[in-house]
């Protein structure tokens, strides 16, 4: 999966408490392939009517957040069933980080397992950026753009004042910093591992008998 170090783009407010993964994806779009047309079930009945024409009240749809990778949204984002594929439309759509009060468990460590950033901030901040998106209107895209840089764990957004700093899992974050999952990171420590291993059974020589 990409690695996430840092990241300047364009962020999208998504209101509505308890958006649960049946309305991130759903549930009879589960059964199709992972293709090129995953990204298109995203929100897929919040964004398109009856008739498949795109709802134009709908946030994705407005132009002055086409093509938005990061989404803003409020509490619970991403409750209910622990569907897998709710990270993996997002994750096609081109979104690379949520901005969330707090989240669902399963689905926030979905997230860190395919290197979609599940970012959690108090609930009067992401509001406030929330509010600040919902409030441009200009052509200025810097208005709507977030920064967001791993390596320091620092975020700046509208709404905020100046820089704010963020934590996370120490294990997670070594892992997005370098685009893997639990698997692959303790597969990149082999040789370690191996030097612990023979080290440890000479020191100890009778737990090979």
């Amino acid at each position: 999966m990409q690695a996430f170090t840092h990241l300047r783009a364009l962020a999208a407010p998504i209101e509505g408490r308890n958006v649960d993964t049946d309305q991130i994806i759903p549930a009879r779009f589960l059964k199709k392939n992972r293709d090129q047309f995953y990204k298109n079930y995203l929100f897929h009945d919040l964004r398109f009517d009856e008739h498949e024409a795109p709802r134009p009240e709908f946030i994705l749809n407005h132009p002055l957040f086409s093509g938005a990778q990061i989404l803003v949204a409020d509490e619970n984002f991403g409750c209910g069933s622990s569907r897998e594929g709710a990270v993996y439309c997002l994750s096609d759509f081109g979104i690379r980080a949520i901005l969330a009060p707090s989240f669902g468990d399963i689905f926030f460590n979905n997230c860190l397992k395919n290197g979609l950033l599940p970012l959690r901030l108090e609930a009067k901040s992401v509001d406030q950026v929330r509010q600040a998106l919902l409030s441009s209107t200009g052509t200025n895209l810097s208005e709507r753009e977030i920064s967001i840089d791993l390596t320091t764990c620092t975020i700046q957004a509208p709404g905020l004042d100046g820089q704010q700093t963020f934590t996370m899992d120490p294990f997670w974050h070594e892992c997005l910093l370098k685009g893997v999952d639990e698997l692959a990171l303790t597969l990149s420590y082999a040789n370690e591992i191996a030097h612990f291993e023979q080290h440890h059974r000479r020191a100890h020589p009778w737990l090979n008998t």
